[in-house]
């Protein structure tokens, strides 16, 4: 699959086939994307948690609340992606430039995260709606969570749906 064809087919899943669990040799191939995505300075300032089973049910119930989230707790997979300290070049950049690189490396990171998963015929959904201090806690992580992403095989019936996106003319423009 070329990859402009995986950008239009990646959506985000919100109904998983609880009775489908993900191979092995397919969530290492998403933590390897993930493991080879670009950050500041190659610091990769994050952490992911792989949360299964039990924890995984758990861990998505701490995504749910104003009635978001619901479907969370039909994924097999939640991985949870925490900050890490930057290293010492990207500290001092993001200080003297005033920029959080931190943000955007974890942005980077998900997009590989549900790129592979989407290639790997999953389904996949970044969460940034939950409780963070009770997400810390059931996942054993120190440092602050930042997302989370589902991942599991979609329901039957789970269509792609046509993407809402503005036009090219209002997000780019040339100058020479």
């Amino acid at each position: 699959m070329d990859f402009l064809q995986l950008a239009h087919e990646r959506q985000s899943c919100r109904g998983y086939d609880e009775t489908k669990q993900v191979e092995e040799e397919k969530l290492s191939r998403i933590l390897e994307a993930a493991r080879l995505a670009p950050s500041a300075c190659n610091g990769q300032p994050y952490h992911i948690t792989v949360c299964r089973g039990e924890k995984a049910k758990a861990a998505a119930k701490l995504t749910q609340g104003m009635g978001l989230n619901k479907f969370a707790v039909q994924a097999p997979i939640l991985l949870v992606i925490s900050e890490m300290p930057y290293v010492a070049t990207a500290a001092f950049g993001a200080k003297h430039k005033n920029n959080d690189y931190r943000s955007m490396d974890i942005g980077i990171l998900a997009a590989h995260i549900t790129l592979q998963a989407t290639a790997e015929g999953l389904g996949s959904c970044i969460l940034g709606w939950f409780d963070e201090e009770e997400l810390r806690r059931l996942c054993g992580v120190k440092h602050p969570v930042r997302l989370a992403v589902t991942l599991g095989y979609p329901k039957a019936g789970e269509q792609l749906r046509p993407k809402k996106r503005k036009e090219l003319t209002e997000l780019v423009s040339e100058m020479e």
